[in-house]
C-alpha cells in the first residue's frame, strides 16, 4: 500500500470515529425537545458558514457559484441523499428506536454501496465509480464486518424493535449509498471544499419544507450547554471538517473502498459509550468489534 492510500485510509478511519458519536449527540439533542429537521438545520448552517469562511481564505475555484446545469442537478442530488434526506431519515429513525437498532441499520451501506455499484458496471454506467469485482476476499470482509455489526448489537441485554424507526434507519443507508456513488464522478471534475459546499447548501435548501411545519426551538433551550455542545460538535467537526475529509478520502480510496470503513460505526459508537457514558461492553460485543475491523481490513485489502 503506497504511503497516500495509508493517509487516505487514516482519514477515513479517525472521519468514521467522529461520526460515531453523532448518534449519541443526535439522542441528546432529540430528547432536549429539538425536531430532527431542525437539528440537520442549525447543524448545517453553522457549517456553511464556517465552510464559506474557508473558501474566501482559499480562494480560486472554491469560490465559484455555480457549475454546468448537468452538474447542479447532480450537486441538487448529492445535497438530498447526502444531506437532508439522509440526515431526516436518520434523525427520525433516533427518535423513533434505539440508538444500536440505527447504527446497526445506517451502517449496512456498504454493502448497498457495493450492490449499485455492480449494478453500474454491469449496465455500463460506472463513470468516476472505483473498479469493483466481487473477489472472494470482498465477500468474506463484507460478511466479517456485517456478523461483527451483529454481535455489537444483539450481544446486549435488551434489543427493542420499531418497524417504523428500523425502516427509517434503512432509507438512510440507501441515501449514503446514493450518495458514495454519485460522489465518484463529482470529485472527478471538482475539488472537495466546491462540491462540500454544494451539498451543504442542496441540503439546506430541501430541508425549507420540513422546517416551516416546526416551531423554532426556544433561545433558552439553544442556549443549554448540553444542547450548545452538542450541535456545536456535531456542526464544526462531524459536519464541516468530516465532509471536507470524507470527500477527498472517496477522491482517494474509491466510493467503495471509502464506504467499507462505515462499518466501524457501531465500534466507535460503543467504544464512547462506554467511555463517555459508562456503560459496560459485554465479551460478545468486545469479539463483534474485533470482527468489523477485521472485516473491514479484510475487504480493503481488495
Amino acid at each position: 500500500m503506497t504511503k497516500p492510500r495509508i493517509i487516505y485510509h487514516i482519514l477515513a478511519f479517525v472521519t468514521v470515529a467522529i461520526w460515531g458519536v453523532t448518534f449519541v449527540c443526535t439522542k441528546v439533542l432529540i430528547a432536549a425537545g429539538l425536531d430532527p429537521a431542525q437539528i440537520f438545520a442549525m447543524r448545517f448552517i453553522i457549517a456553511y458558514i464556517g465552510l464559506w469562511l474557508i473558501c474566501l481564505i482559499r480562494k480560486g475555484q472554491a469560490t465559484r457559484l455555480f457549475g454546468s446545469l448537468k452538474d447542479e442537478l447532480l450537486f441538487l442530488v448529492l445535497g438530498i441523499s447526502g444531506g437532508s434526506f439522509y440526515f431526516l431519515t436518520e434523525n427520525h429513525a433516533l427518535a423513533n428506536t434505539q440508538a444500536c437498532n440505527v447504527s446497526f441499520l445506517v451502517c449496512s451501506a456498504p454493502l448497498w454501496t457495493l450492490l449499485l455499484s455492480l449494478i453500474l458496471r454491469k449496465t455500463g454506467k460506472s463513470e468516476g465509480q472505483e473498479n469493483i469485482r466481487l473477489t472472494p476476499k470482498i465477500i468474506i470482509g463484507t460478511l466479517l464486518a456485517l456478523a461483527g455489526m451483529a454481535m455489537t448489537i444483539f450481544g446486549r441485554e435488551s434489543v427493542n424493535f420499531s418497524p417504523k424507526g428500523d425502516l427509517l434507519a434503512l432509507a438512510a443507508a440507501l441515501c449514503w449509498a446514493v450518495y458514495s456513488i454519485l460522489m465518484g464522478p463529482a470529485s472527478a471534475r471538482y475539488g472537495s471544499i466546491f462540491i462540500t459546499r454544494k451539498v451543504f447548501f442542496y441540503g439546506l435548501l430541501t430541508i425549507i419544507p420540513f422546517l416551516l411545519t416546526q416551531a423554532p426551538p426556544s433561545l433558552a433551550t439553544l442556549a443549554t450547554p448540553r444542547v450548545f455542545l452538542n450541535l456545536l460538535f456535531l456542526s464544526i467537526f462531524a459536519s464541516l471538517l468530516c465532509f471536507l475529509v470524507w470527500n477527498k478520502v472517496i477522491a482517494g480510496l474509491g466510493n467503495f473502498t471509502a464506504t467499507n470503513y462505515v462499518y466501524l460505526n457501531p465500534f466507535f459508537t460503543l467504544l464512547f459509550a462506554t467511555l463517555l457514558l459508562g456503560e459496560t461492553l459485554s465479551v460478545i460485543e468486545l469479539i463483534g468489534c474485533i470482527t468489523i475491523v477485521a472485516g473491514v481490513y479484510f475487504a480493503a485489502k481488495n
